[in-house]
């Protein structure tokens, strides 16, 4: 299919610099990220990566009353 494209200046820059790297002609290049555009806008964004909280507790007679005796206990007298 033939048609009239009229570029903006910052996209005619571009498509300039990817044709210099790749050597394909002008054609070819607006084809591919053309192409590349419209089948990304397709697809959904991916789901946001959630973390689930959960309770994790306490050992049974355990307390965060005194966090030093807390951490001496589940770490050992080396915890410092």
């Amino acid at each position: 299919m033939r048609t009239t494209l009229t570029l903006d200046d910052d996209v005619a820059h571009l498509l300039n610099q990817e044709m210099r790297q790749s050597g394909s002609s002008f054609k070819v290049t607006v084809n591919h990220f053309l192409r590349l555009g419209l089948l990304s806008s397709r697809n959904p964004p991916p789901k946001p990566f959630a973390i689930v909280p959960r309770k994790l507790g306490l050992p049974p007679g355990m307390s965060y009353d005194n966090i030093a005796e807390l951490l001496e206990t589940l770490e050992g007298p080396a915890h410092r």
